[in-house]
């Protein structure tokens, strides 16, 4: 089977599998969403400033009664702001909490590299164990690695059997960065297509569970968002099966990217 984490750079060791918060509003959906899925035994949980929901996720973490040594929060630094240090503490405010144990530059607006001092600064205030980024392609990970001082720890990118970026996860391997895997079910598109039925058949298993532990033995972490109960606990239920090398075949031939390096087409990025 394979390890319910994995080491970054930095030493630390990110849970394969956490919940995301994407679009989950603020207050009661969103604790209750966390809360549930620390129930549930997960142990990462990954917000961003833009979500606007920082609070309710810190709330639902302390009132959990689960350490918070014992549990892995990632945030993301909105790249309209202007220094990501000063942000990080405005983060921290929010979440109620010391530090964060990741800290992504949300995607490369303005370009790979600007952000990426204050990121390392905010490292050396203790604010953070880790930095990274999202979005980034192939390219702009290189650019930034050739001005790094603190190399990126993870790259969260679109992920999944019809968006498998096999470049960039390899070029995100040789340089040592973790990749971490948003929408793994397309927002929920996936889950009727018939190729992915059928294998969810074969193996006794869910649509969902599929595209989670497939992408899970690619290497990557994975942070499905929901905010119903059972799919929370459903997609945390991926530890006890294997896809057979036949069925990861089938998954990785619905590649709509062909194996691209960058981390969405030009058409999908919403900044310039």
């Amino acid at each position: 089977m394979t390890a319910n984490t994995r080491q970054l750079s930095n030493g630390t060791e990110i849970p394969v599998l956490g919940l995301g918060v994407w679009q989950v509003d603020d207050g009661a959906e969103c604790e209750r969403a966390v809360t549930w899925a620390l129930e549930a035994g997960y142990r990462l949980i990954d917000t961003a400033q833009a979500y606007r929901n920082e609070a309710s996720v810190g709330k639902a973490i302390r009132e959990s009664g689960v350490p918070r040594e014992e549990i892995f929060l990632t945030t993301k630094f909105y790249p309209g702001g202007k220094d990501a240090r000063v942000e990080a503490e405005k983060s921290l405010e929010r979440l109620g909490t010391d530090y964060l144990d990741l800290y992504l530059i949300h995607w490369p607006q303005g370009g790979p590299t600007w952000a990426w001092p204050a990121m390392e600064a905010a490292v050396d205030a203790g604010l953070t164990k880790g930095i990274g980024i999202s979005n980034f392609s192939a390219a702009e990970l290189q650019a930034l690695s050739k001005i790094a001082r603190i190399q990126p720890a993870a790259n969260q990118v679109l992920f999944s059997p019809f968006e498998y970026r096999k470049e960039l996860v390899e070029a995100c391997e040789e340089a040592d960065v973790v990749v971490q895997a948003y929408s793994p079910l397309g927002t929920g598109r996936h889950l009727g297509d018939p190729a992915i039925a059928r294998i969810a058949e074969a193996t006794g298993h869910t649509p969902a569970q599929v595209l989670i532990r497939w992408a899970i033995q690619k290497g990557l972490s994975v942070i499905p968002k929901s905010i119903h109960q059972d799919r929370i606990v459903e997609n945390f239920n991926v530890f006890d099966f294997e896809l057979d090398d036949a069925s990861v075949a089938a998954l990785d031939a619905l590649d709509t990217t062909n194996l691209t390096a960058d981390a969405l087409s030009q058409s999908g990025k919403w900044w310039s």
